[in-house]
């Protein structure tokens, strides 16, 4: 069995499916240690997140 890329950025939560489909294209190229590098740095960051997270607001 092949490794997909895609679906294990999808099961750690990484919204693939807004990318665009040449994003998602390089995506799929990612081997099985740099998927593993992205989900620790998400992991890491949503670790020291704070629970409220700040937004841009353009208001007119």
């Amino acid at each position: 069995m092949s490794f997909d890329a895609l679906q294990a950025l999808r099961e750690a939560g990484h919204p693939v499916d807004l990318l665009a489909v040449e994003q998602r294209s390089v995506l799929s190229g990612l081997s099985e240690l740099e998927v593993r590098v992205l989900n620790s740095v998400k992991g890491r960051l949503e670790a020291v997140a704070g629970e409220v997270e700040g937004q841009d607001l353009k208001l007119l």
